[in-house]
């Protein structure tokens, strides 16, 4: 059966060249004018992803992706944009958005981005299926990968999906330079220059809530100009 996507929008021409288009990419596309018809639709359809305009009437993108992700829902969200909210944006990935695009955007770039996010869900539903339940020990931090649980502390951490795939990664890559895009790719599944801010934005977070002091890192280690690594620690403990 093809995916859904359900897009948020208010602006009938925007609602339906984002319709025209995934559509001939295959997808079964359904619609709302407003947040609560949204949130409606989202409990009803269960889509497989949405596009989620910020500025919208009854109830704005920022509080339907907060809603979404304080009821435990990881549909994968991306948001759209005007140029002039840059706030905004921060926002909605803090509250756990999965992606943004700025309108005008490319519908090409839309349906591609689309992909990327529905390959990402797919790759960790079947890993999840496939890998044995372990765990990994960076000093105080500890990851149980399979149950999606984080812990500093033996506190668990309240990372949204994004966070906690990021730290994953980075964690399986210790000790390891990793680029923005080698970020981007691995973890948003994006096949093309995306917007680095995105990785740099989730870093951030997370070292709000893993680190002492987040402006002098201990785990997560900037690499100027290049990108970030994590640092192992020699009481970690590698499953078999």
């Amino acid at each position: 059966m093809n995916k859904k996507i359900l897009v948020i929008d208010d602006e009938p021409s925007i609602v339906t060249l984002l319709k025209y288009n995934l559509e001939q990419a295959g997808y079964r596309v359904f619609s709302a004018e407003d947040g609560q018809s949204g949130l409606e639709m989202v409990s009803r359809l269960q889509p497989d992803c949405i596009i989620l305009d910020i500025m919208l009437p009854i109830i704005d993108g920022i509080e339907i992706c907060k809603r979404l992700r304080r009821d435990s829902i990881y549909i994968p969200i991306m948001m759209l944009t005007a140029r002039n909210e840059e706030f905004d944006k921060i926002i909605g990935l803090e509250l756990g958005a999965d992606d943004y695009m700025t309108k005008p955007f490319s519908p090409r770039e839309v349906v591609a981005r689309v992909k990327a996010l529905l390959r990402r869900v797919k790759f960790l539903q079947q890993e999840k299926i496939n890998q044995e339940e372990s765990s990994i020990v960076i000093a105080d931090l500890s990851i149980e990968p399979n149950a999606y649980l984080a812990y500093y502390k033996d506190e668990a951490l309240d990372l949204t999906r994004k966070e906690f795939e990021l730290l994953q990664y980075l964690v399986t890559h210790r000790n390891r330079v990793i680029t923005r895009e080698t970020l981007l790719k691995e973890v948003w599944q994006y096949d093309f220059s995306g917007d680095s801010r995105i990785v740099d934005v989730h870093i951030s977070n997370l070292r709000d809530k893993i680190e002492i002091d987040s402006k002098n890192p201990q785990y997560i280690k900037t690499i100027r100009g290049i990108g970030y690594k994590m640092e192992a620690s020699i009481n970690e403990k590698i499953p078999n």
